[in-house]
């Protein structure tokens, strides 16, 4: 590959295999630049530091989590329906990716540690996201929540054991989908009826 075709994609997809091989604590911009067989300064044409690169490859990754859920949420219909699809598809990418990645999903979760701010963002955009279809489940008299935005975030803290990597463990425990099913409902019960009388 030559310099000439070198793209920020690219440079990602690099990173990404750099990653898996060694793992964020030995992964290095050389090593990137060795990857594509080009000189470290081509890399740092793209992103200024060996932080901005881990932020970006970080980035891109939660984006695989967060971009179908984006269209759940802006899909309309019944709120109830999109909130349980909407956590549905989060706690099944999330366990997807690490079934079918465990070392590279490993690393990501170490990564996400140094990408303290990239993590923030994406949790706020689901918390967000989570507010406008309780927002919208307000409108339709389905729910009755008087803040929605608390309310998204207050969903997906409770249902943080079932999607939070740090939790990973506990993802093969057998009683996890019923735990999930009592919660999801607990849950929607509460929208239901969260407007004080």
């Amino acid at each position: 590959m030559t310099e000439a075709v070198l793209t920020p994609d690219r440079i990602l997809d690099a990173a990404e295999d750099v990653l898996r091989r060694f793992g964020p604590a030995k992964a290095t911009v050389l090593d990137v630049a060795r990857a594509l067989n080009v000189s470290h300064g081509s890399v740092y044409r793209h992103f200024k530091t060996k932080a901005a690169l881990r932020d970006a490859v970080t980035e891109r990754w939660l984006a695989r989590v967060s971009t179908r859920l984006r269209e759940i949420t802006a899909a309309g219909g019944d709120a109830q329906d999109r909130l349980r699809q909407w956590l549905d598809t989060l706690v099944e990418c999330k366990h997807r990716l690490a079934r079918t990645d465990p070392e590279l999903f490993a690393t990501y979760t170490r990564l996400t540690d140094e990408t303290r701010e990239v993590v923030t963002a994406h949790v706020a955009d689901l918390a967000a996201q989570l507010g406008r279809i309780i927002a919208d489940g307000n409108d339709q008299g389905l729910f009755a929540a008087p803040d929605p935005l608390l309310a998204g975030r207050a969903v997906l803290s409770a249902t943080a054991r079932f999607h939070n990597p740090v939790n990973i463990a506990e993802w093969s425990d057998p009683a996890l989908s019923a735990d999930y099913a009592a919660v999801l409902d607990l849950l929607l019960n509460g929208l239901r009826t969260g407007r004080p009388e």
